[in-house]
């Protein structure tokens, strides 16, 4: 008993070690393969099928969260590679996942990234801080501090873009508070330098210009202990240089602006911040006054001819809108109309509205007249709507919040009441698809007797065209046997009469008489066999081989002129139609119709072969144009098609459709031949 006991342990310890050990190398396999899908050297094919593949085998370990953390690696390599769609999809479900599992970090992080998206990528404000204040909200609760820090900078400058100056202001103030307040970590330099920038640009805009100097200082300082610090350094220092000018002090501003033109490696490196610098820099001298008009002209055009080879809109209006009050205020009317017009041109494609504004202001001075109302009309009229936006603004991101906080409780309550309402979903489904069912039922009974009712009209109307035919082949017949009659007994009576009158005198004169009469006798017999052969041909039936193939052949000769198709009809003899019922025939005449009517509208086809042969007792039915053809295994869903299949069965036939793209198609009906 003791021995088997032992065996059984070590059975069990054997298998949980061989478990442990498939389960580690499965991990080691999965943290590879993530790896791999990070590496910038392989294709973007590559990256996402290792990611992939990660969370395939995160699926096996049944571990929750090894799956989470494959599946946000996925989302990380979507960014990466452009797949911006499927960043989205990915990290929603990573949200949905997260908020399953109750892992705050998780919804936290996931939030965090759908903030991003919809503010960088998407464009939209309003759902990017709403999924900011989410993860914000997380981040408090878990007290990490340096993610808060980074998600408040992200709602600051949501609201800066939004003109809620002074929210954005608190928000990064708070930021700011709590990065300078934190250990070293690892991103601590570029997150104050962020939130020092944006400092500055709002406090310029709440006219704050000594505050927003302190703020852009403190940023170019940190701009030194930072990863690629030197291109961020002289967009700070032109934005200290734009804060010196608003502020008023235009020598220390054109001190830096020059400075930032000396730089050799800007011009080379990224043209465009060079020649919105040069721009600024030739309207401070403008501001300034004691200019030389030549040598600004020349670099406000140069810069203006910078922005319009590289297409860059933005620098493109800036300096047409700053040329404009140049030559305006060298009384260069003309000009200053020009270039006034141009960047009003401009700024209706561009989202800059303080520039589009102006614009419109320069264009109301320039012009006179009812131009000049309709410019200053046009003015009030956006500046008034502006103001509009940015008052219902101020408490949108307020409202925001409430309703975030609100939607949480409405989300508790609907957990609770979903449970009442899957007991009563439960019995309204099964009422529903009882009452679906006996609905369905009923329609199914309908449209059978629809069907039923529609078949017996489609007999009645294919007798009454067999009626018609059959009176207009009697009446054929009778007038073809009047004619015989009336040539036989009539015409041909007479000619034989003169025949043998002329034959009982042929002896009586000289052989030259006797040869005449003789050429007369010869040329009445031809004439008497000729009426002959046409009386007997008037007096055959030709009803047979008619009637029903008529009616066909009508058919197509009608429907082929009305398409603008040629066509070859062949039939056989041997079919006795008679015999055949006349349920067939309507949907033999059905089926043709239908064909030809599909040929028409879809096949694009010249030509088109009909055939009705009989091979083996089976009526053969072949329909073949030389249209575009088509896929047989995609494209028989068309009410046409369905029809044509619905009618050969109904018949006990069997037809097939062969077809290629571009090779036309071939339609093949076998009917029992009864």
């Amino acid at each position: 008993m003791k021995v088997k006991i032992f065996c059984l342990l070590f059975i069990i310890l054997i298998s949980s070690a061989v478990y442990s050990q498939e389960k580690h190398e499965l991990l080691d396999s999965i943290i590879l393969l993530r790896e791999n899908s990070t590496k910038s050297s392989l294709s973007k094919e590559k990256r996402i099928n290792f990611a992939k593949r990660a969370v395939e085998l995160s699926l096996k370990t049944k571990i929750d969260s090894t799956l989470l953390k494959s599946e946000r690696n996925l989302s990380f390599i979507y960014l990466m590679t452009g797949e911006y769609d499927l960043f989205r999809d990915s990290t929603l479900k990573n949200l949905s996942f997260a908020q399953k599992l109750n892992d705050s970090s998780a919804i936290a992080r996931s939030s965090s990234n759908l903030g991003f998206y919809y503010y960088q990528i998407a464009d939209n404000t309003s759902e990017s801080y709403s999924y900011y204040l989410q993860a914000l909200k997380y981040y408090d609760a878990l007290n990490v501090l340096n993610e808060k820090a980074a998600v408040l900078t992200a709602l600051a400058t949501i609201q800066d873009d939004e003109k809620d100056y002074l929210g954005s202001e608190q928000n990064a103030i708070e930021a700011l508070k709590i990065i300078n307040s934190l250990e070293e970590y690892e991103s601590q330099n570029l997150d104050k330098y962020y939130a020092y920038n944006l400092l500055g640009l709002v406090s310029l805009k709440l006219e704050n210009y000594e505050q927003s100097i302190d703020y852009h200082n403190q940023a170019f300082d940190v701009t030194k202990t930072i990863d690629d610090g030197e291109s961020k350094a002289l967009q700070t220092l032109n934005n200290l240089a734009f804060a010196y000018r608003e502020k008023g002090e235009l020598d220390r501003s054109l001190e830096i602006f020059g400075e930032l033109l000396q730089n050799k490696e800007l011009k080379e490196n990224d043209i465009t911040f060079y020649a919105l610098i040069l721009n600024n820099y030739t309207f401070t001298k403008f501001l300034k006054g004691n200019y030389d008009y030549k040598s600004l002209e020349k670099d406000f055009h140069k810069a203006l001819k910078i922005a319009d080879s590289i297409d860059d809109s933005y620098t493109k209006l800036a300096a047409s809108i700053d040329l404009a009050k140049f030559y305006k205020a060298n009384n260069e009317f003309n000009s200053a109309l020009n270039y006034a017009k141009q960047s009003y041109k401009i700024s209706k494609d561009i989202p800059i509205n303080e520039l589009y504004l102006e614009s419109m202001f320069l264009l109301s001075d320039l012009t006179k007249g009812e131009e000049s109302k309709n410019y200053l009309k046009e003015h009030i009229k956006l500046s008034d709507s502006l103001l509009k936006v940015e008052r219902a603004v101020r408490n949108k991101f307020a409202r925001i919040e409430y309703e975030t906080d609100q939607l949480e409780a409405e989300n508790k309550q609907i957990s609770r009441e979903n449970l009442y309402l899957l007991i009563l979903s439960a019995g309204l489904l099964l009422t529903a698809i009882l009452v679906y069912l006996f609905i369905s039922q009923r329609a199914k009974n309908r449209k059978l007797k629809l069907i039923q009712v529609q078949q017996k009209a489609n007999e009645d109307i294919y007798n009454l065209m067999l009626s018609q035919q059959d009176k207009v082949d009697e009446a054929r017949t009778l007038e073809k046997k009047r004619i015989s009659e009336e040539l036989h007994d009539g015409v041909l009576g007479r000619l034989f009469g003169t025949r043998l009158s002329l034959d009982s005198i042929n002896f009586k004169d000289g052989k030259d008489a006797m040869m005449t009469r003789a050429n007369y006798i010869g040329q009445l017999k031809i004439i008497e066999e000729d009426i002959r052969k046409i009386s007997h041909e008037l007096n055959t039936d030709f009803v047979s081989g008619s009637g029903f193939m008529d009616i066909v052949s009508e058919l197509i000769e009608n429907q082929t002129k009305a398409y603008g198709l040629t066509y070859e009809f062949n039939y056989t003899d041997d079919i006795s139609w008679d015999s055949v019922s006349n349920k067939t025939k309507i949907n033999i005449y059905r089926i043709i119709q239908e064909s030809m009517q599909n040929i028409y509208k879809h096949a694009n086809a010249k030509a088109i072969k009909i055939s009705i042969s009989l091979e083996k007792d089976v009526i053969c039915l072949d329909i073949i144009d030389d249209g575009e053809g088509f896929d047989t295994s995609k494209s028989k869903k068309g009410i046409g098609l369905k029809n044509m299949m619905s009618r050969v069965e109904d018949i006990n036939g069997k037809i097939t459709f062969t077809s290629q793209s571009g090779n036309g198609t071939t339609v093949n009906v076998k009917i029992p031949y009864e």
